[in-house]
């Protein structure tokens, strides 16, 4: 009997959350196909004369090309962010691990305080405008680098206590370098706590709409989820093009989740278990 119970509890809150979550989704893909009178009355309903592909092409030649040049720096702000951000942290946190000394103990607090402040954003502006990298890829980069940097470190740290110190001093003792040590024998080790580091920053970079909107301001620099800002102020009353945004926004993250999800499910469990 309380076999039964759980079973329908279980089969209660996955209908819930199909309903919650599957009702806008299908909400959105119906009304992207809508004309702008039909979309206006904000019926869930199968759109009575479908015109996606004028409404996706009204969509990327808006703006002169706004939401191709969102996808552009968005994929490159989140490609630079974690390659700077998986090998800068993995190096800290070998370090970190490896070298508990007392400076150490101090550089990882005061890294860990990270965590819980939030940042300043009229000083940074102050900082980079300093170093003439206001408003760059490079200086946006810098940011979500240092916003990811103490988490990062803390995964790698603690996933680094499994990897046993006799495989430094046997490597050491080989002849290899500390550089050689760590890139061909310690950061392939590293590979499930990378997997989950590089899916977090992923999903929080191409999502971030605050940090561009202060950090990377300018029509060039627009990343997507400005983008979509954008065209809301610009189209706010053609609700079948805004909805025609949002799914192309949405297609890329979907995809990647898509073909990846074995991946992103193994590496998630194994990054978690062992940090």
């Amino acid at each position: 009997m309380r076999k039964i119970h759980r079973r329908m509890l279980e089969f209660l809150v996955v209908v819930i959350f199909t309903v919650a979550f599957g009702v806008p989704f299908l909400f959105v893909i119906f009304s992207a196909g809508k004309s702008t009178a039909e979309a206006a009355t904000m019926a869930f309903s199968l759109p009575s004369s479908p015109q996606y592909l004028e409404n996706f092409r009204e969509v990327f030649r808006a703006g002169g090309g706004m939401v191709l040049r969102g996808f552009y720096n968005s994929v490159r702000l989140t490609i630079f962010t974690i390659l700077v951000l998986t090998v800068v942290s993995a190096m800290t946190g070998f370090v970190l691990e490896r070298r508990r000394e007392r400076v150490g103990s101090l550089i990882l607090f005061l890294i860990m305080t990270g965590l819980m402040l939030p940042p300043a954003v009229v000083p940074t502006i102050w900082i980079l405008k300093g170093l003439g990298l206001y408003p760059t890829l490079l200086s946006m980069v810098m940011i979500e680098v240092a916003l990811g940097f103490p988490f990062a470190v803390l995964l790698y740290r603690a996933f680094m206590i499994s990897i046993p110190r006799d495989l430094d001093e046997a490597a050491l003792i080989d002849g290899c370098g500390p550089l050689y040590l760590f890139f061909r024998i310690i950061f392939p080790l590293l590979k499930p706590v990378s997997v989950t580091i590089i899916i977090l920053t992923s999903i929080n970079v191409y999502n971030d709409f605050v940090n561009p909107l202060y950090f990377l301001p300018g029509a060039e620099n627009v990343t997507i989820q400005l983008s979509l800002y954008n065209f809301q102020t610009q189209f706010h009353t053609r609700w079948n093009l805004l909805f025609a945004d949002v799914l192309v926004i949405a297609v890329p993250p979907f995809l990647f989740y898509l073909f990846f999800r074995r991946q992103i499910v193994e590496g998630m469990v194994a990054g978690a278990i062992k940090a």
